[in-house]
């Protein structure tokens, strides 16, 4: 409860922050007006400045940073692996390539479907892959997915070498580091509508996953049909991440770190871990977003530098604090 009103609190304050000084009334009076709940009392202006800028981009980025996190609680308990995160089956290789094709070509518009296809279409490769080779076993699936990035990421890196120039590059390089400048309202729907869609179901798999965390076997020998609900959550878990990346970019970082400071501070129960990372992912990513678009303007950052940046000492103190305590 105490994360959830944080996060509220933080998404109005957020909103404030920026050039154009604003007040948390303002904001409040920019969403009742819109919702038809009251006056307008705002000039176009600031209320554009509140509705149309940067509204949409802080629940754009509360929306990717709560499926980035459950994203990588299910993948580092479906493959027993410390190291996994959203990205592990080649999707952010495959959105990339999606991605740079159409900045290349010059048709931007067409770029949140073209990450996407490119992230189901990585997924179907390391699928068919992983099964060619024996089975959707963690470790079969982790190693077709590693190879499904280098050759997606070579291809993305052949693209760029040889199209991409001037603006192109720029864009280019903006995206792949992980940006949520271009957030409107179509992209705060469609992460906040994939987030409900499947990030809600995910966050009631904690029993599921509990199971899974002593090996096929227990999870067998308690209920759990080992092969059809790996498949089933790694798809889950591959659709939520590409509808994300579609319209962020590769953001590193959340889906890998975040869950394992949530976890030294909560304990690794699934039901109590997933629904606190969902909304630490949130928060993070939104104060991160505002940091990296204020910070040092007028220039803006791409989010994903700064995610490392703030994640990996705030994530180290947690690792000293918990070795304290214990």
């Amino acid at each position: 409860m105490l994360l959830a009103v944080l996060l509220a609190a933080s998404v109005v304050v957020a909103v404030t922050i920026g050039p154009a000084g604003l007040a948390p009334a303002d904001v409040f009076a920019s969403v009742l007006a819109h919702l038809g709940l009251g006056e307008p009392t705002l000039s176009p202006l600031r209320d554009g400045i509140v509705w149309e800028l940067r509204m949409p981009r802080v629940l754009t980025a509360a929306a990717v940073g709560a499926g980035l996190a459950i994203c990588g609680v299910v993948m580092q308990a479906l493959t027993r692996n410390p190291l996994a995160d959203p990205y592990l089956l080649g999707l952010s290789s495959g959105a990339s390539v999606g991605a740079v094709l159409v900045l290349v070509l010059g048709i931007a518009v067409a770029l949140p479907l073209a990450a996407f296809a490119g992230a189901l279409a990585a997924l179907a490769v390391t699928f068919g892959l992983a099964r060619a080779a024996g089975g959707l076993s963690p470790t079969t699936t982790v190693l077709a997915g590693l190879a499904v990035s280098a050759v997606f990421g070579a291809v993305t890196s052949l693209v760029i070498f040889w199209s991409a120039t001037n603006d192109s590059y720029r864009e280019i390089l903006n995206w792949l580091l992980g940006s949520l400048s271009g957030a409107d309202w179509a992209s705060a729907a469609l992460a906040g509508g994939a987030l409900l869609v499947v990030g809600v179901p995910l966050i009631a798999t904690g029993r599921t996953l509990d199971a899974f965390a002593f090996g096929d076997a227990a999870a067998s020998a308690l209920g759990v049909h080992v092969t059809r609900t790996r498949t089933l959550l790694l798809i889950a878990t591959a659709l939520l991440t590409g509808a994300l990346v579609a319209v962020s970019g590769a953001i590193g970082f959340v889906g890998l770190i975040l869950p394992h400071a949530v976890r030294l501070v909560v304990g690794t129960r699934h039901r109590a871990l997933l629904p606190l990372s969902a909304l630490a992912g949130a928060l993070f990513l939104v104060w991160v977003d505002t940091g990296a678009r204020t910070l040092f303007d007028p220039r803006e950052l791409p989010v994903g530098i700064l995610t490392a940046l703030v994640g990996g000492p705030v994530f180290a103190a947690l690792m000293l604090r918990n070795r304290r305590l214990s």
